[in-house]
């Protein structure tokens, strides 16, 4: 299935003066003193981080990057006003439903990217050959930043089903998603039955708010254990929800202070936080910057945050079959009682091995409860 002319094809081409002018901003960092604290303490640590702009400076290698990239097929094509840019990859046989898959933030679209081969040719007895989506939310990397208000979940979701059928031409199709993509996903299953042959979502940080009376014990341990991760862990959200536009001004205009929110996010949230660079390589970290950097998406990626506080997407139940891979590592565990009380439930597994970015920490125990999932789709 070929995209239709309304999806152009995109190659990634940062200039070289914007590479020279982050390395230049690199190299001249000013730093603040030492945290009389211990390492994380206090947030980003102040070493790690200077080791990983010494190697954005002058060791990462963009160029091999961007050229790896540029192997996957990417396109734009104006979608509610915006250009929006996916990577669609056609299996040479596909014979299973095609996957929309979603990511969140402080992620881009590459975090997607490693599914792609186990899903369009996986190995024998693994499961259906499938075509894959995997779009860059609006505002985020190399899709358009929304200058008009109300690009909200909703909108996200309304925006992807578009792309999906009518730029892609796709009848039926799946969703997998993760953070702000999960959101996504479960928004399609709401909105479009006819067209959302299944949803598959990955644990998330659910603000517990409204609390009913008859939880079960793993449901008062999940309660307790979100609650205390608020407490600890949420001024992010309050900030970003809030102040987008001021916390984007320091984040546009210093490539080590992006590197710093988005690696402590990283490091939080992934499987072994203790030893971070055994989970994400340093290019990994660094792609993912670039990325943020080279398009100066930071600050349109932060105000998804506040459209979601001003105007919250509605939290209809999916009216679809719906998976939740339950990362084993994710910083608490949202159990099935939980998901049932707001969403008719198909599966509910626990990954293992992964964190918040199970695409990135796990891709094959993933790709494998998708297929599994998807099985019983097709």
């Amino acid at each position: 299935m070929d995209a239709t002319t309304a999806a152009q094809p995109f190659t990634i081409d940062i200039s070289a003066d914007t590479l020279a002018d982050l390395r230049a901003r690199l190299r001249r960092t000013r730093w603040p003193d030492p945290a009389p604290r211990p390492a994380w303490h206090s947030g980003m640590d102040s070493d790690l981080l200077a080791a990983l702009v010494a190697h954005w400076a002058d060791g990462f290698r963009w160029d091999r990057v961007q050229a790896d990239l540029n192997r996957l097929p990417h396109f734009l094509a104006p979608v509610d006003g915006l250009d929006v840019h996916f990577v669609h990859c056609r299996a040479d046989a596909a014979d299973g439903v095609p996957v929309l898959a979603l990511h969140g933030w402080p992620a881009t679209f590459v975090q997607m990217t490693r599914l792609i081969p186990l899903l369009t040719a996986p190995r024998p007895g693994a499961g259906r050959a499938r075509d894959v989506v995997v779009p860059s939310l609006p505002g985020f990397g190399f899709s358009a930043r929304p200058g008009e208000p109300g690009w909200n979940i909703d909108a996200i979701a309304r925006a992807m089903h578009r792309l999906m059928t009518g730029v892609l031409g796709y009848h039926r199709y799946a969703v997998r998603g993760s953070d702000f993509g999960l959101a996504v996903a479960l928004r399609l299953g709401a909105l479009y039955p006819r067209h959302v042959a299944g949803v598959h979502v990955g644990g998330t940080h659910l603000r517990v708010d409204e609390v009913p009376g008859d939880l079960t014990g793993a449901e008062r341990t999940f309660v307790a254990a979100a609650r205390a991760w608020y407490a600890e862990e949420g001024g992010y959200i309050d900030i970003q929800s809030t102040k987008p536009q001021t916390l984007g001004h320091a984040l546009a205009d210093s490539p080590a202070g992006l590197l710093a929110w988005i690696v402590e996010k990283h490091r939080t949230w992934c499987a072994r936080p203790a030893d971070l660079l055994s989970v994400f390589s340093p290019d990994d970290l660094l792609t993912t910057a670039t990325v943020y950097w080279a398009t100066n998406t930071v600050t349109s990626s932060l105000r998804l945050y506040q459209e979601e506080r001003i105007s919250p997407a509605p939290h209809d139940p999916v009216a679809v079959p719906l998976a939740v891979s339950q990362p084993a590592e994710e910083e608490y565990r949202t159990p099935v009682e939980w998901w049932e009380r707001r969403h008719p439930v198909a599966r509910y597994s626990v990954l293992p091995g992964a964190g918040h970015f199970p695409e990135w920490e796990a891709p094959r125990a993933l790709a494998a409860d998708l297929h599994a999932f998807l099985a019983a789709l097709d």
